[in-house]
């Protein structure tokens, strides 16, 4: 008996200790080595279960804890991302600063209209004042902003900016209220030069808080959830420049309206103003977890980290073929704004000033694309995306340049034109979010920001030029082959890498 139980014991032992190596399998027992498993001949902590399954089957190891490889992570819907609390912050402070920076516009020709318009006379001169004074902040501190916001809390500048546009708004009143007794300044009055000011102001504030709110995204969201995020940023700012400019004179009118009964006479400054402090107290609840650099570091370099963005850019070929497609988007983008007034007044029944209609054509379609994207666009290589989001537009413009006077076909094509707009859009931008290293963020997204308004600014001096010329037909064409072409040599460069770059993370997660 006592041999039994050393010949079990040993065969126990010895299987237990071979249970990790695959290769050997548990040897099959004989009756004698059953009998001999009892309590009487073993200790007290020992299992007869524990030990018969040991045998069967070998025990379960611990894989190690990694994490798992990004290509296998499934992309998600928009319920993530709204789920996310930071997020909803986020977003909720965009829709109202969204709505401020729109109906701040039609405040300010509103205020010139009433203070220096006169019967007879346009006003296109001043209104033009008022664009330049919101345009050159853009020009000239795009990149620079970027700079620092890499170096700034991303929360504080995105909830400063808010406030302090708003402080500027609200005390719009008491300023004019101030002057308006002084003299002309070079034939112009000094109000006029506050409203200038005041633009320039909210402009410079508005540069900060475009690439803060850019690299906030990626802070409080995973990578796969970033089309969803950005789906639905661009269509909240679709709708507000839709809603912002076209309730935009109503809702200030009526604000008017309710405060004089009070007696007060700064209604119109009230809403945009209140906006501005209502996104920034809002953007309070952010939570980034972000890392910032300690207070004892050297201040930034300016011209050194805009170097630094422009090499970065250098060396990431598909993020500069993002930034790329974005800017031929938006150049494309900014002549149609043009054109429209034109296509107003060559519609049957419209009049030029009605072109906001078309516009709101474009915008549908944007935030069409936008919701279909957020839901199936994961699926998709966001290259690919924005390849036949380009042949589309392309097309589109196509059409747009042989039906000029059909209201109903024309407001077809623009949606169409908005639509395939988000398929090059929203993939591209996700990508400048997606491949950017968190420190080197703000900086990218203020080139961007200053190239786009660049892109924005020349279709603006040259498209109208060109429509005097040469025609809608002939314009229009010209748009079309730029987006084909463009499109298409983007993507020979853009797709390829982003192919080579999903094969190699392929390869390693294979390994």
């Amino acid at each position: 008996m006592g041999l039994l139980e050393s010949e079990a014991a040993k065969e126990y032992m010895a299987h237990n200790g071979k249970s990790n190596d695959e290769s050997s399998p548990p040897q099959p027992r004989t009756n004698s080595s059953v009998g001999a498993f009892s309590s009487a001949n073993f200790p007290l902590n020992f299992n007869p279960e524990l030990a018969a399954k040991s045998e069967l089957e070998p025990p379960e190891l611990e894989p190690p804890e990694l994490e798992p490889p990004e290509l296998e992570q499934e992309p998600r819907g928009f319920l993530p991302v709204l789920a996310n609390r930071s997020f909803l912050a986020l977003w909720s402070g965009q829709v109202f600063s969204q709505l401020a920076d729109k109906v701040y516009l039609v405040l300010m020709i509103g205020l010139v209209a009433s203070l220096y318009g006169t019967a007879g006379q346009t006003i296109s001169g001043w209104v033009s004042g008022i664009m330049i004074a919101f345009t050159i902040p853009a020009v000239l501190f795009g990149s620079i902003a970027g700079v620092f916001v890499d170096r700034w809390s991303k929360k504080a500048v995105l909830v400063a900016t808010n406030i302090l546009r708003g402080a500027l708004v609200l005390i719009l009143p008491l300023l004019l209220w101030l002057t308006k007794d002084w003299g002309a300044i070079a034939n112009l009055p000094v109000g006029f030069y506050i409203l200038l000011g005041i633009t320039f102001l909210v402009s410079t504030l508005t540069q900060f808080f475009a690439p803060a709110e850019q690299a906030t995204i990626p802070l409080i969201l995973e990578k796969r959830d970033l089309l969803s995020a950005n789906s639905l940023y661009t269509t909240t700012m679709m709708a507000s420049l839709i809603i912002g400019f076209a309730v935009g004179e109503p809702v200030l009118g009526i604000a008017e309206v309710l405060l004089k009964h009070l007696g007060w006479d700064w209604g119109k400054e009230l809403v945009v103003g209140g906006a501005y402090i209502i996104a920034g107290l809002i953007l309070l609840g952010l939570k980034t977890g972000e890392a910032l650099n300690p207070p004892e570091v050297e201040p930034p370099h300016i011209w050194q980290d805009i170097q630094d963005g422009l090499a970065y850019l250098g060396k990431q070929p598909h993020v500069r073929s993002a930034l790329i497609q974005l800017t031929i988007l938006f150049s494309i983008f900014a002549a149609l704004a043009v054109l429209a007034v034109r296509m107003a007044q060559l519609i049957p029944g419209m009049k030029p000033t009605q072109f906001g209609f078309l516009l709101a054509a474009a915008g549908l379609g944007l935030g069409l694309g936008a919701l279909i994207l957020g839901s199936v666009g994961q699926k998709f290589p966001p290259f690919r995306l924005s390849f036949w989001g380009f042949i589309g537009l392309g097309a589109a413009l196509g059409g747009l340049s042989v039906f000029r006077e059909q209201l109903v076909i024309i407001l077809g094509l623009i949606t169409i034109v908005g639509f395939f707009g988000a398929m090059v859009g929203i993939p591209m931008q996700t990508t400048v979010q997606g491949e950017t290293p968190e420190e080197l963020r703000g900086k990218v997204f203020g080139l961007q920001n200053n190239v786009v308004n660049i892109a924005l600014s020349l279709p603006l001096l040259l498209v109208g030029v060109a429509e005097t010329l040469y025609g809608l037909q002939i314009v229009f064409s010209g748009l079309a082959m730029i987006a084909i072409v463009g499109g298409g040599l983007t993507y020979s460069i853009s797709g390829n890498i982003s192919g080579n770059i999903s094969g190699n993370m392929s390869s390693k997660v294979d390994k």
